[in-house]
């Protein structure tokens, strides 16, 4: 249990804070209000969209912290805190590469919207989870926006189909990251969850020491190093568990939960 006083809490989503069906326990709303209580922040950090973040935590949305498109974009209140933005040459080169991978599937996120070209049904049903205002387009490479993040869907595994040649091509100026089993991420090379906590930790006062993080895949990493506190769900994949402090239970015990839980019980 955490010796230091805990200032800012930040969660992944899925697979860490949701349960195995990808929902957020009821519960977790009178938790938030005892950590407000206690001047705390909690922070949903999440490759996920900004809307749809918004979505999970709409009773609560404006008493929260986001860091969505794995610490691409930082929102508080509806304004941007911070981004990290990819250049539009480098979105074109990322496309057409990605475009040679047999069953890639393609969101190309832009700050304003999700932009996608597939028409796969089960691709479409599976974006939809995670990209909440999305557009559908003939073409990604005629689309104007603000891009942050080329996010890739494999349903065979984006560690083996997708990561090797993405990585090759890209990871020397870019961020690549498996972000879940079948998903992959590609950002500016500067961005990830860690960067965007240390840019918080920075702007609004609190330290490592007061950082307390959860997560379960290759995109917390960075998160769970810029944390003290850091802790790895039970379900974490395995080489990530290497780079947390803490082992918290599984996200079908609500281990995120347990952990908070048990730290606000110790300042009654």
């Amino acid at each position: 249990m955490p010796t230091n006083e805990i200032k800012f809490i930040a969660s992944d989503m899925d697979g860490t804070l949701l349960n195995p069906q990808g929902k957020l326990d009821t519960d977790f709303f009178n938790l938030h209000r005892q950590l407000n209580d206690n001047g705390i922040i909690f922070c949903a950090a999440s490759g996920r969209q900004y809307y749809s973040l918004l979505e999970t935590f709409a009773p609560i949305q404006d008493q929260m912290m986001f860091i969505a498109e794995n610490g691409t974009l930082v929102m508080h209140q509806g304004k941007e805190l911070y981004s990290c933005e990819i250049e539009k040459h480098a979105i074109h080169r990322i496309i057409s590469e990605v475009r040679k991978i047999p069953n890639a599937h393609i969101v190309l996120c832009g700050k304003r919207t999700a932009y996608i070209e597939t028409q796969d049904e089960q691709a479409l049903e599976e974006m939809a989870k995670y990209y909440h205002r999305r557009e559908s387009v003939s073409d990604l490479l005629s689309v104007e926006d603000d891009f942050i993040k080329v996010a890739i869907c494999h349903f065979d595994g984006t560690e083996q189909h997708v990561y090797p040649a993405i990585n090759q091509e890209f990871g020397h100026d870019h961020q690549v990251v498996v972000s879940a089993k079948i998903w992959l991420d590609v950002m500016n090379v500067e961005a990830s969850k860690g960067t965007a906590i240390r840019h918080l930790q920075k702007t609004l006062g609190f330290t490592h020491e007061q950082t307390m993080s959860f997560g379960d895949y290759f995109n917390d990493v960075e998160m769970l190093q810029a944390s003290y506190h850091s802790y790895a769900v039970d379900n974490a994949h395995e080489k990530v568990k290497t780079f947390a402090k803490f082992n918290a239970p599984s996200n079908a015990e609500q281990g995120v939960q347990q952990v908070i839980s048990a730290y606000l019980a110790t300042l009654k």
